[in-house]
């Protein structure tokens, strides 16, 4: 506590004060007194005045039990005759006997003596009643008490003892003088174990969450968890028990404040001065795991530094969200060194870049075409990409489906789990493509099922563009048929509309790239080699004949 947050009374009168309310017990006698009336608050005792004197039933009450019955001779102090009912006290008495006990046993002038006691009653202004252990009572003046009166009664406190009265049986004591010595005392050590820098042996006191109180030279004083380990903050309970002896330095010293701070990491050697050049970045080392966070793990090298091993160099997952579903406090791995800078005291890990990449690990075991399942990772805009153990691979949204109208956010959800293709591997990019579509029939391959090369098919107008037209096929086939595959450049330009039916021959079915190309153009040349056939097949008809019948259509 510091004197200055105390409240001292500027009442320098309590002297006179005290002196004026015990002035008429100067004469105070001890008489002996029969106890003739007990009530059930007080009792009447008879000390050969007019009339009884009268005393508060507590007086001789001992754990609810009455030491005393009517007719018993009693001890009392006479203090005043004044009026009809003498003033009488018992306890005085009791005082009085303490009071001479404590002259024998200390003297009238006793040096440098230390009470305990417990503050019993606050005299308005003038001071404080202090209790001993024992019953002993002592006055503490308002000014050298160091307490503020409300609250008062009931705290324990030392105190120095100023003076000894025996014409008023009082001793009077004082908190402010033990105080103001102590507070000397203190600084004074304090100045010095701060003559030099040299550590000092300490003995921890009290251990907290933020730090250890350590008695060094007869004073407390604060290491704070920042400075017990090179780590950083760490929690004194789980390095040091209360009792230990610590060797710590005086870091410094807030007279205002009273505030004493030690410093335990500075009575050791320097960890990161020891390893600057013997460690480098791309070293393998060994190391314990000794603490989690959200964000990763912290690694201890065993010699008073801690390394980040953050969560994105534990593990080629690119998913991964713990490092607990990795690791185990007490690990002990091997770690590559991927950042040192042992001027800001920094040291990053990694653990992954020890290990084989994910990606060369697949391509060991997979090619071009294989058929690989995987759930659902992520939906973006152009597609979705696909975990598939510890890697992901790309599904485009065009080569999800067939249809080219439905994207890969209508068609799946997060977790889904889902079949693919391989359709390519990037090395140099380290990508996979996968494929939906490439495992299902295309709509070209239904087509091709059904029609051949040079068949005459009907279809409808979908499109028209500069440079041919498209048309509605099968199963959401479009066919295409280029400018110059059309009758004329009228027919293109002005003759044919979206919605007219058109006849084409089939030219081509490209399978892979789910296209058909048609011509109208050879409409009529196919239709004669068709009838041609025809007239072969049948025998009968001459080529006159059939050449008649195309000149009558």
């Amino acid at each position: 506590m510091r004197i200055e947050d105390i409240e001292i009374s500027e009442d320098e009168n309590f002297a006179a004060m005290f002196e004026a309310s015990e002035q008429k017990t100067q004469s105070n006698t001890i008489v002996d007194g029969v106890i003739v009336e007990i009530n059930n608050d007080n009792f009447l005792v008879d000390v050969g005045q007019k009339s009884e004197g009268k005393l508060y039933l507590s007086e001789i009450t001992i754990d609810g039990e009455v030491q005393y019955k009517v007719g018993d001779t009693i001890k009392v102090m006479l203090m005043s005759t004044r009026g009809e009912r003498p003033s009488i006290s018992y306890r005085k008495v009791l005082q009085r006997e303490k009071f001479d006990a404590f002259v024998k046993e200390h003297g009238e002038t006793p040096e440098d003596l230390i009470v305990e006691g417990t503050v019993v009653s606050v005299k308005n202004r003038a001071g404080f009643v202090v209790e001993s252990k024992d019953g002993m009572e002592y006055f503490m003046p308002m000014a050298q008490g160091f307490l503020k009166a409300y609250g008062a009664v009931g705290k324990k406190i030392k105190a120095a003892v100023l003076s000894v009265k025996p014409e008023t049986s009082s001793i009077v004591i004082s908190r402010r003088k033990l105080i103001e010595e102590a507070q000397k005392n203190k600084e004074e050590t304090i100045a010095k174990l701060m003559e030099d820098n040299e550590p000092k042996i300490g003995t921890i006191k009290k251990i907290t969450s933020y730090g250890m109180f350590v008695d060094i030279g007869g004073v407390d004083g604060l290491v704070n968890y920042n400075e017990i380990s090179y780590k950083g903050p760490v929690n004194p309970s789980k390095y040091y028990q209360e009792g230990d002896a610590v060797t710590v330095v005086v870091k410094k010293y807030d007279k205002e404040k009273g505030h004493l701070s030690l410093s335990i990491k500075a009575a050791l050697p320097d960890p990161w001065e020891e390893m600057r050049g013997q460690l480098e970045q791309g070293d393998t080392i060994t190391v314990t795991v000794s603490n989690f966070e959200t964000y990763g793990a912290f690694v201890d090298l065993g010699n008073d530094i801690e390394g980040l091993l953050h969560i994105s160099e534990i593990s080629w997952d690119k998913h991964a969200k713990s490092p607990k579903d990795y690791l185990n406090i007490g690990d002990e791995i091997n770690v590559e060194v991927i950042d040192l800078d042992c001027d800001k005291r920094r040291l990053r890990v990694s653990l992954k870049s020890l290990q084989e990449k994910p990606f060369i690990q697949f391509i060991k075991t997979h090619k071009i075409g294989d058929t690989v399942e995987g759930k659902v990772a992520t939906l973006t805009d152009f597609g979705a990409f696909v975990n598939l153990g510890t890697v992901d691979g790309l599904l485009h949204n065009e080569e999800a489906s067939w249809d080219n109208t439905v994207r890969c956010k209508e068609q799946f959800k997060k977790g889904d789990e889902i079949e693919a293709k391989i359709i390519k591997i990037d090395r140099e990019k380290e990508n996979i493509s996968l494929s939906l579509k490439a495992l299902a029939q295309s709509p070209a391959d239904i087509f091709a099922s059904k029609y051949n090369n040079g068949d005459i098919i009907k279809s409808t107008v979908k499109d028209i563009k500069d440079f041919g037209v498209f048309v509605k096929l099968e199963n959401n086939l479009d066919g295409l048929i280029r400018k110059e595959d059309l009758l004329t450049i009228e027919e293109n330009e002005e003759a044919l509309k979206v919605g007219d039916d058109i006849e084409a021959v089939v030219v081509n079915i490209d399978k892979q790239r789910n296209r058909v190309r048609l011509s109208s153009k050879r409409l009529e040349s196919q239709k004669q080699r068709d009838t041609l056939k025809a007239v072969n097949d049948e025998g009968g008809m001459t080529l006159g004949d059939a050449l008649a019948g195309q000149l009558n259509k």
